[in-house]
């Protein structure tokens, strides 16, 4: 863990999480998966990402450990499932569950390809069959209140000029704070702020990568759900029209002393209703 890994309530942020996911698969399949003499190794681009957050981590300088295992394995994609979790005197603490689809790619056609039978091979020694769900995305709602222009920065793009899977939940980040911002515009209590929001649940699909340029992405949020103690955002990255990346995220409203979530306020409640389609 590090330092900035937190967020202003002390937490690890939400952010982060899929970044130690990306550690864990990196270790996994980078480091011990077989090398084939004389063959492409090629990549591995994610398809969607799917976290649950169980309990806020705090800083540590002991580290949190990560477990992967693969549940799926079909002709041209593959399912991981990762528990990000301590562990002392006996006693596990799971912080997040997650799972990713993911599928080889051939970076200089730009397309997908099948998976090699020594790659499956692979594969099946970490292979805990289990369903795999499939994220469910409600209509798009666009509108200006809730469209946040994505400037991509050079530190964003990996290796192969694509955006990092893991910089799309930043980009969904930024889009969710300027929307709640926004929303929530003149409901400030005089004494006190707003109340506080964590993510519970996020989900992320993948269609096209996001690439280092000087025009910006649009990224649009809106208000999907809205329930007595949370709230669903639903999320696009879109280009020239063009949807790039879908997110939904599950919000929890919460005290931060009790740790425990609460209801909203009536005049919050009431700006939030004003938001539903």
């Amino acid at each position: 863990m590090r330092w900035a890994d937190l967020d202003m309530l002390g937490h690890v942020n939400n952010v982060v999480y899929a970044d130690y996911l990306q550690e864990a698969r990196a270790d996994m399949i980078g480091i011990h998966a077989p090398r084939v003499e004389g063959q492409p190794q090629d990549g591995l681009v994610i398809v969607s990402h799917q976290m649950r957050y169980r309990k806020p981590l705090l800083f540590d300088f002991d580290p949190v450990l990560v477990e992967t295992w693969v549940t799926e394995i079909k002709a041209a994609t593959f399912s991981l499932s990762y528990e990000i979790f301590t562990e002392a005197d006996g006693v596990r603490e799971v912080y997040v569950e997650a799972s990713s689809v993911l599928t080889p790619f051939v970076f200089e056609t730009e397309s997908a390809r099948r998976l090699r039978p020594e790659e499956k091979s692979f594969l099946e020694r970490y292979l805990e069959p289990a369903p795999v769900e499939t994220p469910v995305f409600g209509e798009p709602h666009h509108t200006e209140l809730g469209h946040y222009p994505l400037k991509v920065r050079f530190s964003d793009v990996d290796s192969y000029g694509h955006a990092n899977n893991v910089q799309y939940f930043e980009f969904f980040q930024e889009g969710r704070v300027s929307f709640l911002r926004h929303a929530r515009h003149g409901t400030l209590p005089e004494e006190g702020g707003y109340t506080p929001v964590v993510v519970a649940q996020a989900d992320v699909t993948y269609r096209k990568p996001v690439l280092f340029r000087p025009e910006p992405y649009d990224v649009y949020s809106w208000l999907a759900k809205l329930g007595t103690k949370s709230a669903v955002i639903e999320q696009e990255i879109v280009d020239g029209g063009e949807t790039i990346s879908r997110g939904r995220y599950v919000m929890v409203f919460f005290d931060p002393k009790t740790g425990r979530a609460v209801e909203l306020p009536a005049d919050e409640r009431a700006a939030f209703e004003e938001l539903l389609p």
